[in-house]
């Protein structure tokens, strides 16, 4: 009976795969049949970007929001049923020395157990399908395994047939490109990989933030583009230029005309005022707006004569993002420019670095641990184990007053 069950169901999704016109609905519609009869809380199809190789969750079912997320190839179980074609059928992620986990792990889900499986036609896997977690704790069985695995063959073949476009929904003008970067420091006897060959565009007026535990690169990725580390492999291209490895002149040049640096630590001279700590740095780029100007942008125009002493912390903040936007640069780095500070004072220096790409379109680059930050970001960097695990696009940006945390 169970049998003849099963058997009904798998003709029913078949039907709705096979027959209705819009394929889009009709995965999406089987997707959310499948997960209803596998009784499990989520199920994704994952589908890869021809352009950029990247994994986005085309369609999904349950508790998370995958919306405008696209995955780097990376060590995670998607990626590796992608790349290998394998079906797998798991309860204990963590102890398989194949990946690294799951992507979807990085979103505050809990795994208990998960099918996943490709999406294969005759010339190449296009993608995988996924559920996760079966109701009550209980495992998946081989009767799921091979639903899952029957539902993904048929689902290929319709794609390949009909044709599906994805796109991971990020196509502006490249400032600066990172091509397989690779980062290595002396540890003991041998080497240290921080940096396990990093891919990723920054686009010009952006605001981006990279998110990530420590120690996972975020901030040698950061040096490395802002011109204060050097590589230890592959490529970085700014607008075009090869600066893998620039000369010193090159570097100076880069790094004094072409950006500016934000530090959670504010670095001011005490005995500079707000305005001279400003007008020091103005006085070193070939372009600069007027130090007032600057100090006027982030709000200090009352305090430009106060030494740092006099000021409040999340001022002097405000002070090094003065001293940051006066050389009129392309790209502003900011490294946790909030970590220490209390909660009404971020929300003032983020206004300042929200005015700064809104309405100036300078490109922001923000390094950050506080999740909330990330939602006033026009795209969310990820990075996982040395490595771009995901980006996720922000099709509408929080402003910086809205924030919550």
């Amino acid at each position: 009976m169970k049998n003849n069950r099963r058997t009904a169901i798998l003709i029913d999704l078949f039907q709705m795969i096979l027959g209705e016109d819009n394929l889009e609905q009709a995965l999406a519609g089987s997707l959310e049949l499948l997960v209803q009869v596998l009784e499990c809380d989520t199920g994704v199809i994952w589908l890869r970007d021809r352009e950029s190789g990247r994994l986005v969750p085309m369609f999904e079912t349950g508790p998370l929001d995958l919306s405008n997320l696209s995955v780097e190839p990376s060590t995670d179980i998607e990626s590796y049923v992608c790349k290998t074609g394998e079906q797998l059928m798991l309860s204990e992620l963590k102890t398989d020395g194949r990946f690294t986990g799951s992507i979807l792990e990085d979103y505050g889900y809990t795994i208990e157990n998960m099918i996943c499986v490709p999406l294969g036609n005759l010339k190449e896997v296009v993608g995988c399908l996924q559920v996760v977690n079966k109701k009550n704790s209980a495992p998946f069985t081989e009767e799921d395994f091979m639903l899952c695995t029957r539902v993904a063959a048929v689902s290929a073949l319709t794609i390949d047939e009909k044709g599906l476009s994805v796109n991971a929904g990020e196509r502006k003008e490249i400032l600066i490109s990172v091509r397989n970067i690779i980062k290595e420091f002396p540890s003991g006897e041998g080497v240290s990989r921080v940096l396990k060959g990093i891919n990723l565009d920054i686009y010009k007026g952006e605001f981006l933030v990279i998110l990530g535990e420590s120690g996972c690169g975020k901030s040698t990725l950061v040096n490395i583009i802002a011109g204060m580390d050097s590589l230890t492999d592959g490529t970085l291209l700014i607008e075009g230029e090869d600066y893998s490895h620039p000369t010193d002149k090159k570097l100076t040049d880069y790094r004094r005309e072409y950006i500016g640096f934000v530090f959670q630590s504010y670095n001011l001279m005490p005995n500079l005022t707000a305005l001279q700590n400003v007008q020091f740095i103005a006085d070193i780029a070939p372009e600069p707006m007027a130090a007032k100007e600057a100090i006027e942008k982030v709000g200090l125009a009352e305090r430009a004569n106060n030494y740092p002493s006099a000021l409040s912390g999340g001022q002097q903040q405000r002070v090094s993002i003065a001293r940051a936007i006066v050389k009129q640069p392309k790209i502003v780095f900011a490294d946790e420019p909030t970590a220490a500070l209390d909660y009404q004072t971020s929300i003032e220096v983020l206004k300042v670095f929200e005015d700064i790409v809104r309405t100036h379109g300078t490109t922001v680059v923000m390094i950050t641990h506080n999740p909330e930050i990330a939602k006033m970001a026009d795209r969310v960097i990820k990075l996982k184990n040395g490595l771009v695990g995901s980006i996720k696009l922000n099709i509408q940006p929080a402003h910086a007053a809205d924030l919550v945390w």
